[in-house]
């Protein structure tokens, strides 16, 4: 999907209309919170009816790169979320951010600023020093004509700063924090165009959310404070209404530190790498910092849409759960038909045992569906089902399991002896009559059975599954398991 034209300036649309939209920077993989903001806004969007815009923010020339965009596109398509316009490239619209910056001059709200990085270094050591709150002095503010041209004759790069106003407060109305508000005086003077003509994150957002005619904007709790200067931006290009803002909370790992690597994963692909249905990581991502009192928590794309909205965004910080997230996925996997979850599962096991027979795939599922949390553990559990019989093998864990079994051998007797003989079906197969006169109790006995049959000891259904097998290959695994012995 390559970029698209946006909308051109002045044709904004009407704004009841809503318009919303996803806005990542391509500069690395996309956790989970960028993820969460994207559910957040194409659940709104679907809500209402609206439209749900995806726009790539690479302003940040050095660092974005096209593998990232690409990756964002992929996450969106496989969370299921369909995306009404775009994606949209930032840097392919930095002439007309330029055309803003330049208006934003002519009108005196933008200033040049030739002060090297080494003289703001020093300046800012010194008003720290003083006890003085970091940021810029303002020194090139009211520089004269004169001044400037003799910057330029020194072959100093400019810069272009907005100018803040000197007094009053910012202030903005958010659909989460309520009123929101901050004195110009704690805001200095902010970079609009870097030295090479590219614009900085606040004048795009800014100018690309005028043209585009976006009427919501919700995002993550920690760029609450980029939007006083996004906003003053707005007015001085003439736009006094400003769109809806929700600022979400967090999303934070055990014991209310901000999620990282050291949780667990935090990147959406790596979640569908460990089989997880895309409409369970999205129906988990819409509950965290949001969520109705009913109680459901197992609901459809649809289901989310129809009762989301952003006036029941948590306040607090959204603590972020593996085990539940699990737990949910287990909950979407039972509601597949065998033949969906087949489907899922498929790939994952092409990738461990190369080609394998779909049938008897599908058999498998549907004996693990009622307890499977993944999808890779239902392809592993079924692993015993693919692997040739000369390169089978039994888990150490399990095969301690064995060698522990009380009366093992003439356990593992007894079972072959009622494989040659009995009927194949899983009734027949029932062993737990096998049992008495062993004087041993199934939970005791029967994960020797599944370690020598499934190379685990703990796995598919065993009954059903020495039926999947054949009574041929169950038979030569009990007879392989016993010659171990010794």
């Amino acid at each position: 999907m390559g970029p698209q034209a946006v909308i051109a300036p002045g044709e904004t649309g009407a704004r009841n209309s809503t318009r919303v939209r996803f806005s990542p920077a391509p500069t690395g993989f996309m956790h989970l919170g960028n993820a969460r903001t994207a559910v957040f806004n194409y659940l709104y969007a679907r809500h209402t009816g609206g439209t749900f815009v995806l726009r790539i923010e690479d302003t940040d020339v050095t660092r974005s790169t096209d593998e990232a965009t690409q990756q964002i596109q992929s996450v969106v398509r496989w969370l299921g979320m369909d995306v009404d316009e775009g994606p949209y490239l930032q840097s392919d619209r930095f002439d007309r951010h330029r055309e803003a910056a330049a208006q934003l001059m002519a009108n005196g709200n933008a200033y040049e600023c030739f002060c090297t990085k080494d003289e703001l270094e020093v300046r800012a050591e010194a008003m720290k020093a003083a006890g003085k709150a970091p940021g810029y002095d303002g020194a090139c503010r009211d520089i004269s004509e004169a001044q400037r041209d003799a910057f330029r004759s020194d072959g100093r790069a400019a810069t272009l700063r907005f100018r803040i106003p000197e007094d009053g407060r910012s202030q903005f109305t958010d659909a989460v924090r309520g009123e929101v508000s901050v004195a110009w005086s704690t805001i200095s003077d902010f970079v609009i165009l870097r030295p090479d003509g590219s614009p900085v994150f606040y004048l795009a957002n800014a100018v690309d959310d005028l043209d585009m005619g976006i009427t919501h904007v919700i995002r993550g709790e920690d760029l609450i404070d980029s939007t006083h200067r996004v906003l003053a931006i707005r007015r001085a290009l003439g736009a006094e209404e400003p769109p809806t803002y929700a600022h979400c909370p967090l999303i934070l790992g055990p014991g209310g530190a901000k999620l990282s690597k050291r949780h667990g994963a935090v990147s959406v692909e790596e979640y569908r790498d460990a089989g997880y249905l895309p409409q369970a990581v999205l129906n988990y991502l819409a509950f965290l910092g949001w969520g109705i009192a009913d109680g459901n928590e197992i609901m459809t794309a649809d289901e989310l849409a129809t009762r989301f909205d952003i006036v029941n965004i948590n306040h607090a910080g959204a603590a972020f759960d593996a085990q539940k997230l699990e737990w949910m996925n287990g909950e979407h996997i039972r509601q597949l038909s065998v033949a969906d979850l087949t489907a899922a599962v498929l790939p994952f096991a092409q990738v461990m045992y190369g080609q394998v027979d779909a049938t008897i795939l599908a058999e498998a599922v549907a004996l693990a569906q009622s307890r499977a949390t993944t999808l890779v553990q239902i392809a592993e559990q079924c692993g015993f089902l693919f692997a040739d019989d000369d390169a089978f093998s039994i888990r150490e864990e399990s095969w301690e399991k064995l060698l522990g079994t009380e009366h093992i051998r003439e356990l593992l007797v007894a079972v072959i002896d009622h494989c040659r003989t009995c009927d194949w079906t899983v009734e027949a197969l029932d062993l737990r009559a096998l049992l008495e006169p062993l004087e041993l109790k199934p939970r005791k006995a029967l994960p020797a059975i599944y370690s020598a049959i499934e190379g685990a000891h703990t796995g598919l259904p065993l009954f059903e599954s020495m039926h999947l097998l054949g009574r041929d290959r169950v038979l030569q695994r009990l007879s392989d398991a016993l010659a171990r012995l010794g």
